[in-house]
């Protein structure tokens, strides 16, 4: 009876074991949907990436509201999904309280810091991307004046505001930069009309830049710039596209490249625990130059910027983060 115990004890650990190794990852999609243009989509776009050069499969879901946050963790837990990765800093509470309960199971956060000893958080230095985008715009302004519209007013956005404003002011210290965000709810991400109507606001108060970081809200304000001649600013997945000529460039914050490292983290069995930071030194951010926004660039302005990127990568320029004490030099 023992050697029996013993045999099915052994062919168990090795069907766990099997079982893991062809475990699928899993993605979350957060609320306004893969097909967001910015965010969301730079994740989905990752996951695709690494299916199409590796192969295999992998398991989604949608977030459609709220209350679906701790359901649609643990349905992906259960279905046997390793890695699963939860994009969003609304989902650090309610992973904190999941990844417990499923101990075998590897989770990630993009965007937030969950202290848990099967969590990976992933957190950007979106200060640092919009800096280099602040340059571009302070260069390419011809009024002064440029803005920012954010999407849900929390820190994360705020930091993206300030990033840029410091490198407006970098260019220009004379420069007015207007902010505005569309509101205090996760609601905000997903309104575009609210976010055209703050555009248009802004342009009528001199602002020929807009750089906008609000998820799906963004949409509104690249069509209200392109709509009234100016310029505007893409954020998360390169918006250049959008509108031809009217895009001046966009601050790519490399989601993408983060959920193809951990979906091949959970293929190699190498997948690490613990905070990473993704920067200007490691792909986590940049800005986009294309055959859509070439014409808008000048040698100049590539150079400057170029330069610029090199300086805060080898820390000759230093950019205040607005996340470590909740203030911004330049505004």
């Amino acid at each position: 009876m023992t050697m029996m115990n013993t045999l099915l004890g052994a062919a168990a650990a090795l069907a766990v074991t099997a079982g893991a190794a062809l475990a699928e990852p899993g993605l979350i999609i957060d609320l306004g949907g893969k097909f967001d243009k910015s965010f969301n989509e730079s994740a989905y776009t990752g996951a695709q990436r690494y299916i199409s050069e590796k192969g295999g499969a992998y398991k989604e879901t949608e977030l459609q509201s709220e209350a679906q946050r701790e359901q649609s963790m643990r349905r992906m837990a259960e279905s046997g999904a390793n890695p699963v990765i939860t994009i969003g800093f609304m989902n650090i509470s309610t992973l904190d309280k999941i990844a417990p309960d499923y101990p075998e199971v590897n989770f990630a956060i993009i965007d937030g810091v969950v202290d848990q000893p099967n969590v990976k958080s992933v957190v950007f230095e979106e200060h640092q991307g919009s800096f280099l985008v602040g340059v571009l715009a302070a260069m390419a302004s011809k009024t002064g004046t440029v803005s920012f519209v954010g999407g849900m007013d929390v820190p994360l956005i705020s930091k993206f505001a300030c990033g840029y404003a410091q490198g407006v002011k970098a260019v220009n210290p004379e420069a007015q930069v207007i902010v505005n965000m569309i509101g205090t709810t996760p609601a905000a991400w997903n309104d575009p009309v609210k976010g055209a109507e703050l555009t248009r606001a802004q342009i009528a108060q001199g602002s020929d830049v807009i750089y906008s970081a609000a998820g799906g809200s963004g949409v509104g304000v690249l069509q209200a710039a392109a709509d009234e001649g100016v310029y505007s600013i893409g954020v998360d997945s390169n918006q250049n596209y959008l509108h031809p000529g009217s895009v001046l460039t966009s601050m790519l914050k490399r989601v993408d490249n983060a959920v193809f490292q951990i979906f091949e983290e959970g293929e190699t069995d190498s997948f690490t625990p613990g905070i990473q930071v993704m920067g200007l030194a490691n792909q986590g951010v940049d800005w986009a130059l294309d055959e859509y926004n070439e014409e808008l660039i000048s040698a100049e302005m590539k150079a400057t910027v170029e330069a610029t990127k090199q300086k805060i990568i080898e820390g000759e320029i230093e950019v205040h983060d607005y996340s470590t004490d909740g203030a911004c030099p330049a505004l």
